[in-house]
């Protein structure tokens, strides 16, 4: 009660802190009588004067009004509009890496201009992020009037852009593109073998559109970037036959869940014939050198005994193919992952087909925390704050709107069920849109839209169907729901980014109207017949109330019934809110069919009878508050196992850029060489041990093995005063030797070609062992998890035993390089060839859409690094491709839109197998 009176006589902290920026906008006001009488020359001049300013080491904090009024100006005189107050007050938090929460309709887009510009001066990039492609491209090219007329460059990064102009679009002033190109980007760049073959810059600034939508929603699933992998056909042989020997009392099965688990006698038998058949390292098999040992045990484990032929799946023309358990038809393509796939290929004795294995991979949280500063920009932050501040370190502020909302946002309805429910909502969209009220119908699934597309089929209501999946020709379809009468039903994603503007949007109409007339007195005409008509349009929809919102349920977060809601209610427009509801939603259900509540409404409803009132409303708003808990746990387990790979992808990435910089890696291999001769003495000769304790055979054998060389060890071991050191010392200078025989030799025929063949060296094993190591985490994380039946806290053991992987692989590549370069022979020739590093092959991008459970990456193959064809061979690295070819089938990436125009994706259409 006293925080109540407190806050309405000083206002809430984000009212006092929004308030606080008033001084610098009053400084931004005050230089618009300076800058408006300049001409456009004049005015496109200030860019080089400011940047010779923040060479000159004067802060942006210090240019920020001046910058912002000449953005404003700008603004006024290629777009025709002037950014209100407000707005700046948006551009002011988006510079200090803020997330700045606006209303639908408040003019997010041109608020980013603000701050894009001022934080481009210094010549860094500045990146905005998308949610689509759409979007992108709209907004780029939008917006690059104004950054042009002011003498900056934009670039636009969009699937299948070729890498020279994807290189260029980086290096633009301002670079838009979505949150999947730029993570895309980032992961094929730390692939590549030379710097100049990268495209992006260092990370300097970005801003996330629908910044929610990305950094919450999007980012329950990683980026992934995938690839063929070894044939390991013989290990999925031999660990079959193994699971062959097993008996049923040597495991547990559990046939509801479908899960398998080894018995303690299980489990040791196990081991001693894994033991016999060369495959354990040592002799526990839970060790974490036998992780993935493990892995395929469990999945052979699972072919043998839970996967049962003509049940779960037939073998057709030498080929195992799934049975789909709820219609029982075969899924020809499909396959199962992790491995279990290959394992009943094993069982049945066909080919074992390779799988895909993690190549690279990275949490939207970790990419975009690599920004130095990040801000975002959305209509609905405020209920995530939490989750924004903890993970990314951004403060949400609410900014107030340019006019009061007058849109009523009324109770809402209870139904029994679904039937009664989506019969009440078609009566009263037929009521509202006969009396010219435009209605926008939210649904959270397509099938949900289906349904009430039947409902409004039967009340002949005409309506359009939106499902998030085709960006453009739905931001032309809700451009023009506000409209009299028009009735809209969309998915909670469906053309979001696009505004709905009462009576009609009037650039949208003269683009679809006039696309084909010629400039001239006829087109001015025809366009101002068009502002008159959607200004009558507009006045006839204010009357009849303006939009009109209808939920059909409430979704698992209030933040995105409030996006719905504030599709209403723009710019000070008239406006209606409802959300319909039943026991049989998604949400509802959480209260359960025995709950009090739930007997409550089966008790005193009839059919087709409605119920409302606050405390419902509030009892819902409570249920969505623990689905948000939930999944914010969820999201933020992710990022904590992510985060232990994080660290050590940085340490590879860095390693990696490092060796393509420097113009020779000598002493990092050299270093690379005396550590690997210390471990091997090291674990022949262990500290604090006696000479006769030696394995002096198991030490001569190493030293062959790994540096090519026969040293008389036995005649060192005759001496008195022998030490491990002292047979380090000489191991090593045998080696140094030896090496730089072979550099002289090497540089004695091409001088200049040595550093090269050391580089190539070093970048092949080095992403050779980092992939082999992400696939061993990935394995690691499938079982850690068991741990937490010992009492353990699963993350701990992860981070334990991934950090001990790591240094482990670390030693394997010290060991591999040095070993390569010591058994290599180099034979003297005319001209010794530089070893070609292994072309990167066609990759499989993928990023699934937590909302949908489709991939929605866009590409198969990055759009750079080659295509995957199912008749032509594969391209070689850095061949561009143009969408605009000419459709031949085999320039078309198997993820990308099918050219034919289906809408399909193309693998789905003409890309079929």
């Amino acid at each position: 009660m006293l925080g109540g009176i407190a806050k309405s006589i000083f206002g809430s902290a984000n009212d006092r802190y929004v308030k606080s920026m008033q001084k610098v906008v009053d400084a931004v006001n005050a230089f618009e009588p300076e800058i408006e009488p300049l001409s456009d020359e004049e005015l496109a001049a200030k860019t080089v004067s400011f940047k010779e300013r923040a060479a000159g080491g004067e802060s942006l904090d210090d240019i920020l009004p001046e910058a912002f009024a000449v953005v404003r100006e700008a603004a006024k005189r290629t777009l025709g509009q002037r950014h209100y107050d407000v707005q700046l007050i948006g551009g002011i938090v988006l510079h200090r890496g803020e997330i700045a929460e606006m209303r639908t309709g408040e003019g997010k887009t041109l608020v980013a201009t603000l701050a894009c510009y001022l934080n481009a001066i210094g010549g860094k990039g500045v990146h905005v992020v998308t949610v689509n492609d759409y979007l992108a491209r709209r907004d780029a090219e939008w917006m690059s009037q104004v950054y042009n007329f002011l003498g900056l460059e934009v670039g636009v990064i969009v699937p299948n852009l070729g890498e020279e102009k994807r290189r260029a679009a980086y290096a633009a002033d301002i670079t838009y593109g979505t949150n999947n190109e730029f993570g895309f980007d980032y992961l094929r760049d730390n692939m590549k073998h030379e710097r100049a073959q990268m495209v992006q810059r260092p990370f300097n600034f970005a801003i996330v559109d629908e910044v929610d939508s990305i950094l919450i929603d999007e980012a329950r699933t990683p980026l992934i970037i995938s690839g063929p992998t070894d044939d390991k056909s013989d290990l999925y042989l031999s660990v079959n036959a193994v699971v062959q020997d097993l008996t049923e009392e040597d495991y547990e099965k559990d046939e509801k869940s479908r899960n398998l688990a080894l018995t303690e006698e299980g489990t040791e038998k196990a081991e001693r014939l894994l033991e016999a058949a060369g495959l354990l390292v040592g002799s526990n098999l839970y060790d974490f050198e036998n992780t993935q040992v493990v892995h395929h045990l469990n999945q052979a484990l699972m072919a043998n005994v839970m996967r049962k032929r003509d049940t779960d799946y037939i073998v057709k023309d030498g080929k195992v193919i799934i049975i789909d358990e709820f219609t029982g038809r075969m899924m020809d393509g499909r396959r199962w992952s992790n491995g279990l796939h290959q394992a009943v290929e094993a069982k049945e004795g066909v080919q074992i087909e390779p799988e895909n294995q993690t190549m690279a991979s990275i949490t939207f949280q970790n990419f975009f925390r690599m920004y130095p500063k990040l801000s975002g920009m959305t209509g609905t932050a405020e209920t995530e704050a939490a989750e924004f501040f903890e993970i990314y370190k951004m403060n949400v502020v609410t900014i107030p709107t340019n006019k009061p909302v007058l849109r009523i946002d009324e109770n809402d309805e209870f139904y029994k069920n679904t039937l009664d429910k989506f019969a009440a909502i078609a009566k009263t969209v037929k009521e509202h849109s006969e009396k010219g009220q435009p209605v926008l119908v939210g649904t959270v699934s397509i099938e949900k839209s289906e349904l009430l597309s039947d409902f409004l089929n039967k009340e002949e209501v005409p309506h359009n169907v939106l499902n998030a999946r085709f960006h453009e020709q739905e931001a032309h379809i809700v451009a023009q729901a506000g409209s009299p009468g028009a009735v809209t039903i969309a998915t909670n994603m469906a053309g979001r980014g696009t505004d709905i503007q009462l009576g009609g949007n009037i650039d949208f109409r003269i683009e679809e109207e006039l696309s084909d007339m010629e400039e001239g007195p006829e087109r001015d005409k025809a366009i101002a017949k068009i502002e008159e008509e959607v200004r009558a349009l507009r006045e006839e929809v204010r009357e009849a109330g303006g939009l009109f919102v209808l939920g059909t349920e409430r979704h698992e977060s209030r933040r995105i019934d409030n996006q719905l809601r504030g599709r209403s209610g723009r710019q000070g427009d008239p406006g209606l809110s409802r959300f319909y509801l039943c026991l049989e939603d998604d949400l509802l259900r959480i209260f359960g069919t025995e709950t009090m509540f739930a007997k409550m409404m089966n008790k005193n409803l009839e059919d087709g009878e409605a119920i409302g009132g606050k405390w419902l409303s509030k009892a819902i708003e409570t249920a969505q508050k623990k689905v948000e808990a939930r999944n914010y746990e969820a999201r933020k387990q992710v990022v904590e196992y992510d985060d232990v790979m994080n660290d050590q992808r940085k340490v590879i990435y860095e390693q990696r850029s490092e060796i393509m910089d420097a113009e020779t890696v000598g002493d990092v291999v050299e270093d690379m060489r005396h550590e690997t001769v210390n471990a091997i003495v090291a674990d022949a000769c262990p500290p604090g041990t006696y000479p006769e304790q030696w394995d002096v055979e198991g030490l001569k054998t190493r030293v062959a093995e790994v540096l090519n060389l026969h040293p008389d060890i036995d005649s060192w071991m005759q001496e008195d005063a022998v030490e491990p050191e002292i047979i380090e010392t000489r191991i090593s200078e045998m080696a140094d030797a030896d090496f730089e025989a072979k550099v002289a030799q090497v540089e004695s025929d091409n001088p200049g070609v040595w550093p090269q063949i050391e580089k190539s060296i070093l970048l092949e094993l080095l992403d050779h062992h980092w992939k082999e190591h992400l696939a061993t985490l990935d394995a690691l994380r499938q079982v850690v998890f068991l741990r937490a039946y010992a009492q353990k806290k699963p993350l701990d053991e992860y981070k334990q035993e991934a950090f001990g992987l790591f240094e482990r692989m670390l030693e394997i590549i010290r060991e591999g390089v040095t070993k390569t370069i010591a058994i290599s022979q180099f034979h003297r020739q005319e001209e010794i060839a530089v070893p070609e590093l292994p072309e990167l092959p066609d990759f499989l991008t993928t990023h699934i859409d937590p909302l949908t459970g489709e991939d929605n990456s866009n590409d198969i193959d990055g759009g750079t690094l080659g295509t995957v064809s199912t008749t032509l061979p594969p391209r070689q690295s850095g061949q561009m491709n143009n969408p605009q070819d000419e459709f031949d089938g085999s320039k078309v990436s198997r993820n990308a839109p099918c050219p034919c125009g289906s809408g399909r994706k193309y693998k789905h259409c003409h890309g079929k197998f």
